[in-house]
């Protein structure tokens, strides 16, 4: 779940969706507006990752002490660290606009209930219902 922290439609420019009295779960707005989202929210990600590699072949420096030497090597693996957690997110984002192209997003994959606008408002890349991701997190838990 860490990977969404944080994350809402909000910070991308975009306001909460907002639904009308009877309207259907997922209809065709609400399959737009999530899209955009996904779509910003993945072309930001892939400019971190531009970003970073452009800063790895800039700043790569080869520094004569070694205080400096592990301080830059920390740095970048720090850096490596939370891109391969944005690979990874991406990824998922890239799973999720398949979901929509499909019709099958905003549904649990385990128990097939609708997962909720505002928990996906809150992670546009879920697939489980709260229920559902709570006992997944719970058995983690068990098993260690």
């Amino acid at each position: 779940m860490s990977e969404d922290t944080g994350h809402r439609a909000d910070h991308h420019g975009f306001p909460p969706y907002e639904v009308a009295p009877g309207e259907a779960y997922m209809n065709a707005n609400q399959e737009t507006h999530f899209r955009e989202l996904l779509d910003v929210w993945r072309t930001e990600l892939m400019e971190e990752v531009d970003r970073t590699v452009d800063h790895m072949k800039v700043d790569t420096v080869h520094c004569a002490d070694p205080n400096d030497r592990a301080t830059q090597e920390s740095d970048m693996g720090m850096e490596l660290r939370t891109r391969d957690r944005e690979r990874k997110l991406l990824t998922k984002i890239e799973k999720t606009l398949k979901k929509l192209d499909e019709h099958e997003y905003g549904y649990c994959e385990s128990c097939g209930v609708e997962i909720g606008i505002r928990r996906l408002e809150a992670r546009p890349t879920a697939d489980l219902c709260i229920d559902c991701k709570t006992r997944e997190e719970e058995l983690e838990r068990v098993r260690g």
